[in-house]
């Protein structure tokens, strides 16, 4: 396993963890859509900035460090049994490298008391589906979508202007023994 480190974010270092999660994670949506749709959040991102500060402010916020260098970032809520794995993400100049594993083994090396993790990704995020369900363990436990909005979440099922759905969201859940 690689040698990572996941250091608590620092307040100076906040904006930038921001623009860097949101890089990874428009990234994967361009790639996946282009410029041609409404998935972003606020008319550019993927994950809105007032999202991204509040997963920072309701939870803990690491950075990830390879080699001395910063290659991502996580947030996460945990309680006394249950965690969620609110924000992973590594610099796309940094993928396929094992580090985005690495790093959720380090996260549940640090919470030995939860039993049960859960996560979401949007739907068309299948480098983060293969991620959670083949590499994580994860198990995919529900979707979210018109039909079925997210209870803690109901604007992540708005419509766009147009009247189509605009999204839709796997969520997950790892038990442990």
């Amino acid at each position: 396993m690689l040698d990572i480190k996941l250091i608590p974010l620092e307040e100076t270092d906040r904006e930038q963890f921001i623009l860097d999660n949101q890089e990874a994670f428009n990234y994967g949506a361009l790639e996946e859509f282009g410029h041609r749709d409404d998935h972003f959040e606020d008319g550019e991102n993927i994950i809105s900035h007032d999202t991204i500060e509040r997963c920072i402010d309701e939870g803990e916020a690491y950075r990830i460090v390879y080699n001395d260098q910063i290659v991502g970032g996580a947030t996460i809520k945990v309680g006394a049994s249950k965690g969620s794995l609110e924000i992973l993400f590594v610099s796309p100049q940094a993928h396929s490298k094992g580090i985005g594993y690495a790093a959720w083994c380090a996260i549940e090396k640090m919470h030995p008391e939860i039993k049960v993790w859960e996560t979401v990704t949007p739907y068309f995020e299948q480098r983060n589906i293969h991620f959670y369900v083949n590499r994580c363990g994860f198990h995919i436990v529900e979707f979210y979508n018109s039909h079925h909005p997210d209870p803690n979440d109901p604007d992540n099922c708005e419509s766009s202007p147009d009247g189509q759905f605009r999204d839709g969201m796997f969520r997950f859940e790892k038990r442990l023994n």
